[in-house]
């Protein structure tokens, strides 16, 4: 069994631009197992999914102690390399930031990714020098670290509307300055877009395959540029839609029928075996 230390080493390597790996987005053990199982090479945590296990809202729903928690839980459970989505990193400020990077390279974690988001709606994201300095401060303290802890540094005012992909850009090639091991800039409006985020940076990106870009392939994102393909919330949020979709069928009309889609017992006890630590 791989240590931490291999865990991460590998993991680093992984992000080769325009030759992307799959980094599915589990949303608690027993997903985290199936896709492991399934043959995922690294597996990340994704803040929604999680929020919508406890029955939460994402976006600063989720103290910090309970995403760390979490996130260990998950290490735990595979034997493959595991990054957290951290949101902001639970701080405003750059120490705070910093510090959540230490505790989270305690729970076994071999990378995360960090917002330029407040968690504030009337005021999105953080300004430019802020936001550089949170992202500087988190790469910091991954370099002070005994191995490779991965970086994520994520622009997504796109994705929240509080600046447009220019902007995204500036920051973008501002964190790839201080050091960030990759870089994100989830839901650009198009793969023209992503394509142009990709040409502007020589770190490796992250893309989001979620709503619109569900339409393209690995080799689509492998031609834009992208180093790897993650999915957010979107496993969690199809989970979601069945449970409405097929709830809705058998509480409204008593129609049971949907439960016919279900998967064997033993065939999800045996691929979660296959994804065990």
């Amino acid at each position: 069994m791989m240590d931490q230390d291999d865990k991460a080493r590998l993991f680093r390597e992984m992000h080769v631009p325009g030759d992307p790996f799959i980094i599915p987005n589990a949303y608690d053990v027993g997903s985290a197992k199936m896709l492991a199982g399934l043959g995922a090479k690294a597996i990340a945590t994704t803040s929604s999914g999680f929020a919508f296990t406890i029955g939460r809202p994402d976006m600063g729903n989720v103290s910090r102690d309970e995403m760390l928690d979490h996130c260990e839980d998950m290490v735990r459970a595979v034997g493959i390399p595991v990054s957290a989505d951290l949101e902001n990193g639970f701080a405003h400020d750059p120490d705070g930031v910093a510090e959540t990077v230490h505790m989270a390279a305690e729970t076994g974690l071999v990378g995360c990714t960090l917002e330029d988001s407040t968690m504030d709606p009337t005021r999105p994201s953080y300004d430019f020098e802020i936001a550089v300095a949170r992202m500087a401060a988190a790469v910091e303290a991954a370099e002070e670290l005994p191995y490779d802890f991965t970086i994520c540094a994520r622009a997504d005012g796109v994705m929240l509307g509080s600046y447009d992909v220019d902007e995204a850009i500036r920051r973008l090639q501002a964190y790839e300055e201080i050091g960030a091991h990759c870089v994100y800039c989830p839901m650009p409006p198009g793969i023209e877009d992503l394509t142009k985020i990709c040409a502007s940076v020589d770190t490796p990106v992250n893309a989001l395959c979620a709503g619109g870009f569900t339409k393209y392939s690995k080799d689509d994102f492998a031609r834009a540029g992208v180093a790897r393909i993650s999915i957010g919330g979107a496993l969690a949020r199809v989970t979601h839609g069945l449970i409405a979709e097929i709830g809705t069928a058998m509480l409204g009309l008593g129609d049971f029928s949907g439960l016919g889609k279900a998967m064997p017992g033993n065939e999800v006890d045996k691929i979660m075996k296959a994804g065990e630590a």
